[in-house]
């Protein structure tokens, strides 16, 4: 995919986080304030932090896609790995707060004797969770299109928001119930997905950052792409390496000895062709000849 169509998707989807975002920071807050809901109040705050996180993920995809120049002749598709590894930390700390707050509220069993919230806080409740959602798989059908680990980032802080609504809507009825522990109850057991989401983010985006080969699926299509090119006569190693969402591709072939140098050229450069045109995601194949071993 190209950077301009895969920059045109992420800026689609990014606005509608933000919209989608903006919209039920609005809800919840007047929600909450008008249905005695002080954990609809937190997660409107949640909604907002979500919309500041995608201008994050802009901004990243942005410098991505930047060509490359003298001081960055490979490119700058790594900046999209430090966004995500920023949204990745962000998402932890979200994670460790909706748990800490669970847990304060049993240790110190704030959650007793506090006035019912309304069915209006109930209702608004159900409708964020609806939304996030809907935004978490739509954001997420976008990321793994174009394999972005920022655009699943944020993907997954609407997640995180979901169930947050999640935890406020049981809460809610629970105190409706007269079971108001089963909030912060649930607010821990969200934490616990949350933050094995954000780490999973993490590593994914250090392994790019640390030129780790590609996905041994995609490099054995690579290779069988390779031996079926017409007028290779033996394919040797392949070797790849991870460069932000963009694989490099170094491939040895062994030709005969007679093989001149002009053929030699050529046959690379053809073969270096094929292979770029055949996957999108491989930026760059460097074809070295060698003469066959006897």
């Amino acid at each position: 995919m190209k950077n301009q169509s895969r920059e045109q998707i992420t800026m689609r989807v990014s606005f509608v986080s933000i919209g989608g975002n903006l919209f039920l920071c609005f809800l919840k807050l007047m929600a909450g304030i008008l249905g005695r809901s002080g954990a609809l109040i937190s997660d409107a705050v949640h909604s907002a932090a979500d919309a500041v996180d995608t201008i994050i993920v802009i901004i990243g995809i942005k410098v991505a896609s930047r060509a490359p120049d003298s001081r960055h002749p490979y490119g700058h598709e790594r900046m999209e790995c430090v966004a995500a590894i920023i949204l990745s930390i962000i998402l932890g700390v979200v994670g460790v707060g909706i748990g800490y707050a669970g847990l304060d509220k049993i240790l110190s069993r704030s959650f007793e004797n506090v006035e019912a919230p309304s069915m209006l806080a109930a209702a608004a409740a159900l409708v964020a969770i609806a939304i996030k959602e809907g935004l978490y798989w739509y954001m997420r059908s976008s990321a793994k299109k174009i394999n972005s680990d920022s655009l699943m980032a944020i993907a997954w802080h609407n997640r995180a928001d979901a169930l947050s609504s999640i935890g406020s809507f049981i809460g809610i009825l629970g105190a409706r119930a007269g079971l108001a522990i089963l909030d912060p109850l649930v607010s821990v057991i969200i934490c616990l997905f949350v933050i094995k989401a954000a780490l999973s983010i993490f590593m994914g985006a250090i392994n790019k950052m640390v030129d780790q080969a590609c996905d041994p699926q995609i490099a054995e299509k690579i290779r069988a792409a390779a031996e079926s090119y017409s007028g290779l006569y033996r394919l040797g190693t392949i070797r790849t390496r991870i460069f932000g969402d963009k694989i490099y591709v170094e491939m040895k072939i062994h030709l005969p000895g007679e093989t001149t140098l002009q053929a030699s050229t050529d046959l690379c450069f053809q073969l270096r062709q094929y292979i770029e045109s055949q996957f999108d995601e491989v930026k760059e194949c460097r074809v070295l000849p060698a003469p066959e071993q006897k």
